[in-house]
């Protein structure tokens, strides 16, 4: 064969064989399921919701306790004290599916895994002593972490960790999310809940932040009798649906008048009727917020009350309930990546209610690791997810 012919074989071999390679490993959907006690993320496969594969990102947990000086160690000692061994906080993988970050909560860093080969790639240590709440940025670029005492969100470079920026909070910031547009951070705080509702006054600012995305300059803020808990916004970014610190239900929230406009009280079940307000976790009656797909339905965990209820909105109205055990602590709402399910962690079964947004029936329910507590969406490499399964 003569050189021209040649190089015109190798040409269209590569052509060819290109689209096979790519699509051998196409990203698929998944679930990531941090697995707050036992310190692992589980992945579940994002139609089937079959558990594919977990992965251990706590491994050096006693490596970093031991290497705490003494004033972080007794701060460890202390939020131990106050909610358990909680290693995994939140948990987002990159749009690659390369990488998972990781916030690691009473451990007070954020971690990132190559999750084909399940090495830490990168580990920063937060101000303050403890991790919360975490989001990624639409590009994948930066990582929005609250570091709850230091009473500041700090943004990282999701490649090497290094910290970019912060932006000051409320007290005790939680939540951290994205406009729908990305142009916008919002981040909600939940006052001290270590003291007593009584004490309210004490617990610090409870707010809601919004600062611009590029900037990190606050662009407003709203403050709240009671802490913020999980939120949804709508996707014209005029209303914030939100559940507040002791509220056996959750609010509506014009975020152009700045003002609540309903409050939805929620049945209490007989088991959460019982309890003293200050029983409840971490301040929270209610505590789980998702929007399906057609923006027209809210998924709500009854933290305290044991179900998950099924919102039709504007309205407000209840559509469905689906109860579980007594104590079984359904603690957050995620919606599916066709919209129209919602994953609730039952954290004290170890286990992940799957419920249809249409029918209002739990159609799934799937073993997890111990205590699950925040749930997001990602995509996994098709190589990469079937290395789980062949482990």
């Amino acid at each position: 064969m003569n050189p021209a012919r040649l190089l015109l074989a190798v040409i269209c071999l590569g052509l060819t064989s290109a689209p096979a390679a790519s699509a051998a490993d196409a990203l698929r959907d998944v679930v990531i399921v941090g697995n707050s006690v036992a310190g692992t993320v589980t992945f579940l496969d994002g139609h089937t919701f079959a558990g594919v594969g977990t992965l251990d990102v706590a491994a050096d947990k006693q490596q970093r306790i031991d290497e705490m000086d003494p004033v972080r160690r007794a701060a460890y000692e202390v939020i131990r004290g106050q909610v358990g061994d909680k290693f995994v906080d939140d948990a987002h993988l990159t749009p690659d599916g390369r990488t998972l970050i990781v916030s690691r909560g009473n451990l007070g860093d954020a971690v990132a895994f190559d999750v084909a080969s399940r090495q830490q790639k990168w580990r920063t240590q937060l101000e303050g002593f403890k991790a919360d709440h975490a989001t990624l940025s639409p590009d994948g670029t930066k990582y929005v972490i609250s570091a709850i005492t230091a009473e500041k969100a700090q943004v990282l470079d999701a490649a090497t960790g290094r910290v970019l920026g912060s932006f000051a909070t409320g007290a005790y910031p939680h939540e951290n999310m994205y406009s729908p547009n990305g142009q916008r951070i919002y981040n909600m705080s939940i006052g001290n809940p270590a003291l007593p509702k009584w004490m309210n006054w004490a617990k610090g600012a409870k707010r809601v932040t919004v600062v611009d995305a590029q900037s990190l300059q606050k662009v407003r803020s709203y403050d709240f009798e009671f802490g913020v808990r999980p939120s949804v916004i709508t996707p014209d970014e005029k209303t914030l649906y939100l559940q507040l610190s002791y509220l056996n239900g959750f609010a509506e929230f014009d975020l152009v008048a700045g003002k609540i406009t309903k409050t939805v009280q929620m049945p209490f079940s007989e088991a959460g009727r019982k309890l003293k307000e200050d029983e409840y976790p971490q301040n929270s009656a209610h505590h789980g917020m998702a929007l399906n797909g057609g923006a027209d339905k809210l998924c709500t965990a009854g933290t305290i009350d044991d179900y998950t209820a099924i919102v039709s909105r504007p309205g407000l109205t209840t559509d469905a309930f689906v109860h579980y055990p007594v104590g079984a602590l359904p603690y957050w709402s995620l919606t599916s990546v066709d919209g129209n399910h919602c994953f609730v962690t039952l954290s004290n079964l170890d286990a992940v209610s799957v419920i249809d947004y249409r029918t209002g029936r739990e159609v799934a329910r799937v073993p997890v690791g111990d205590f699950p507590q925040r749930e997001r969406l990602g995509k996994l490499p098709s190589s990469t997810l079937d290395s789980f399964s062949a482990a």
